[in-house]
């Protein structure tokens, strides 16, 4: 199939408004975090409370990645997509009425329900249009939103609740999506199971679950998917009340270090995603290449370990904001990398089995870190186990996720 003009700006269009609902979704992750100081003072939680609170949203939304993605390949992802962004909409909003802290955690999971559709469909998306020597730099594109999601949401919620009050802010989020439907319903078409791949015909084989859940990338990559977004979720959830409590930043401050550190988390995955693609059209092979760049992206990651056995207030900063930038390395080519290693037939099912393991982490992080700082009333413990986890991913991407055991 060869992409006219249309077809192309079409396409890069639509990849524009998935990396723009990505972003609203993770703002809406992140505002939680960023509201929590205030929030406290109107529920008192002590830190494993707070972790409890912090990881709700993921018992819902981890629980169905898996089956948002067989609907989505089922259904296509126009109406699954508008329906899930309509729910989190009200989810976000309906946040400002509530006057308990179960209220609290009953809307987050709520919130986590109606984002389940969100990777999974915008993963089939780039999948069904875009040939693997381009995939990359879309891929990217779309991930970035991950990263200018908290990097664009920690400073806006923060600035919300103290112009505003922390209930107003989540009104104003939950507002906000709702105008994303317009273009979404212009601009996409109903697409059940009728696009081809752009440039790269293939048959849409029946691959059975078995298949999948008995291959080895599969469980490589999950596994290396949580080690990846443990560090993610613990900079998402945490960084601001490490900024405040180790060196006693202000909440303003420790919102623009939490923005710097994704900021550049994501234009480094746009340049890392891009490159990758030309040296995959130059011949070179895809999965090494993928590889190469993901396992030096979770190298660079580590290096926020060291922050613990640091006391230069400087170096601390700089290794925090450096070592989550590096991962950007990682951030297209892993989620690209699982894509080369599975059927076009299953690539939303396969999405939200890798998002599965990521959000598994976005509920153990926040709540791990909560009982390790109570414990040791330090953050030099969580900082040990991020590094931890991060060797026991690059582990994974040598050992298990290979050409060889790519799932057919």
């Amino acid at each position: 199939m060869t992409n006219t003009p249309e077809r192309s700006n079409s396409r890069w269009l639509v990849v524009a408004l998935l990396t723009l609902g990505i972003i609203i979704a993770y703002t809406d992750r992140i505002n939680l975090s960023a509201a929590l100081p205030a929030i406290r003072e109107s529920f008192p939680l002590t830190a494993a409370a707070s972790g409890v609170l912090l990881s709700a949203f993921f018992w819902a939304y981890t629980l169905l990645q898996t089956p948002a993605g067989w609907v989505v390949d089922r259904f296509g992802l126009k109406w699954p997509y508008a329906a899930a962004m309509l729910l989190w909409s009200a989810a976000s909003a309906a946040t400002a009425l509530v006057s308990s802290v179960h209220g609290l955690i009953a809307l987050r999971m709520v919130l986590g329900i109606g984002e389940a559709a969100a990777v999974p469909a915008s993963m089939r998306y780039i999948r069904e249009n875009f040939a693997e020597r381009e995939r990359g730099l879309p891929m990217g594109i779309l991930m970035s939103g991950t990263k200018y999601g908290p990097a664009i949401g920690a400073p806006i919620a923060t600035y919300l609740v103290m112009g505003f009050g922390w209930r107003w802010m989540f009104v104003l989020n939950g507002a906000f999506s709702v105008f994303w439907l317009v273009p979404w319903l212009f601009l996409v078409r109903d697409d059940q199971r009728t696009a081809t791949v752009a440039n790269e015909p293939e048959p849409a084989t029946k691959v059975s679950w078995a298949a999948i859940f008995g291959s080895r990338v599969i469980w490589g990559t999950c596994l290396a998917t949580f080690c990846y977004m443990y560090f993610v979720y613990f900079c998402m959830t945490w960084m601001p009340t490490y900024f405040k409590e180790r060196f006693g930043f202000s909440l303003t401050a420790s919102s623009w270090y939490t923005f710097m550190s994704f900021a550049g988390t994501g234009t480094i995955a746009i340049l890392a995603g891009w490159a990758a693609d030309r040296l995959i059209a130059r011949g070179r092979n895809a999965v090494t290449v993928r590889k190469a760049f993901t396992i030096a992206g979770f190298v660079l990651a580590f290096s926020a370990a060291f922050g613990a056995f640091s006391h230069s207030t400087a170096v601390t900063l700089f290794l925090a904001v450096f070592s989550l930038s590096g991962l950007g390395l990682a951030t297209a080519n892993y989620w690209a990398l699982t894509q080369t290693l599975t059927p076009r037939s299953v690539s939303a099912r396969v999405a939200g089995i890798q998002n599965t393991a990521a959000n598994i982490a976005g509920i153990a992080a926040p709540w791990i870190t909560g009982l390790l700082i109570q414990k040791t009333g330090s953050f030099n413990a969580p900082l040990v186990a991020v590094g931890f986890w991060l060797l026991v991913g690059i582990g994974c991407y040598l050992l298990l996720v290979r050409e060889r055991y790519a799932v057919r």
